[in-house]
């Protein structure tokens, strides 16, 4: 079998899990390359993997190296650029969340990508977890009839690295971070229904001494088919990560605990390894969890991409999906700035989305 030849910028967190996504689900993928900022860190992570080149240039990686893939999990603010270079080398692209940090950037990457005639498939695992899509199936199936409400929550203490704090290079907070899963899966579960309009309240309330952006919010989303949907995110919740959904319909509801359904329940005295993403202890009691990365939806996805770069076909999300969502966050922002509903489309010019909360009369 030929492979598909797959090149991650990144060598962080979230690289880690797609190299584990890949490595260990996907056969059809080879990963030929990994790029990095700092030579050392792409280095260690390339040997750590088994990867065969390391560079610290894209430009020089997309010039020496054959990928057909570019799987990009570096920060938001280099989204854009590597995205644009990537398309106009010729290669798809895989980015991850969120798209970019503005909507002009969005709409460049997603240019760039059809003028190259190259995939842009937007990795939102939340279409892909096997217990949110078994429940989206159930839903299908019609049972819990007509559904009225959506909730999703994601929280937990603080994300790994730096720069998710530094507004200037994330764009924003939480929301920005985990918000846009909660917005991607809405729109997954109603068909890519249009937004009505947004509102939103958030906070900086642990995380004080360290970021302007918000650490905690509360966003409503109500879509033009009726149906009211909540997002909790938080980076202030200790004891290790939290997902959830509830489905709520005129027939029925459904909860599904991304986490806790899949981890032992574990008791110690000293405490030991890896418990689960973002526990900061495993003394005490802890949810010792298992197959972290396959019940995210990680494998899945990146497997469905390979797929559609290997077959033609049209990814489930794609680019338009990731500025939709984008579009979403900016009306959240602007929602908890000026306390009232903001109405979509809502496309105002911003360096930054969480600019919209901090300084609400420049919009």
């Amino acid at each position: 079998m030929t492979k598909t030849k797959v090149a991650i910028l990144g060598a962080g967190f979230i690289s880690d899990i797609h190299v584990e996504s890949y490595h260990r689900f996907i056969p059809e993928a080879e990963i030929v390359a990994v790029y990095a900022r700092n030579l050392d860190k792409a280095k260690a992570f390339a040997e750590k993997h088994h990867i065969p080149a390391y560079f610290d240039e894209v430009d020089k990686l997309l010039a020496e190296t054959d990928c057909q893939v570019v799987d990009i999990c570096v920060p938001n603010y280099l989204h854009a650029v590597n995205t644009i270079k990537a398309a106009n080398a010729g290669k798809h692209v895989i980015i991850e969340k969120p798209l970019a940090v503005t909507l002009e950037e969005a709409d460049e990457m997603i240019a760039a990508c059809k003028a190259n005639d190259v995939k842009l498939m937007y990795a939102e695992e939340l279409c892909f977890a096997p217990k949110y899509e078994r429940a989206r199936q159930v839903v299908k199936e019609g049972a819990v009839g007509e559904v009225y409400m959506l909730k999703q929550a994601e929280k937990h203490s603080g994300p790994h690295t730096d720069w998710f704090y530094d507004i200037n290079l994330a764009g924003g907070g939480v929301l920005m971070d985990m918000g846009c899963h909660a917005m991607g899966w809405f729109r997954w579960m109603l068909g890519n229904a249009k937004v009505k309009d947004v509102y939103a309240t958030m906070n900086t309330v642990y995380h004080t001494g360290r970021t302007k952006g918000e650490d905690n919010a509360v966003v409503i989303v109500e879509f033009e088919n009726g149906v009211t949907c909540v997002a909790e995110d938080s980076w202030a919740k200790h004891g290790g990560m939290d997902d959830r959904c509830e489905i709520y319909g005129k027939g029925g509801v459904i909860y599904a605990d991304l986490f806790m359904g899949n981890s032992a329940l574990t008791y110690s005295r000293e405490g030991y390894g890896y418990a689960m993403e973002k526990a900061d202890t495993s003394a005490g009691w802890s949810f010792t969890i298992f197959e972290e990365v396959y019940n995210q939806g990680y494998p899945h996805e990146l497997k469905h991409f390979i797929e559609c770069v290997r077959e033609n076909k049209t990814p489930l999300v794609t680019g338009e999906d990731g500025r939709a969502v984008l579009e979403i966050l900016y009306a959240a922002y602007a929602s908890a700035g000026q306390g009232k509903k903001i109405s979509l489309p809502f496309t105002p010019k911003v360096d930054r989305p969480i600019d919209l909360w901090l300084n609400p009369k420049q919009e």
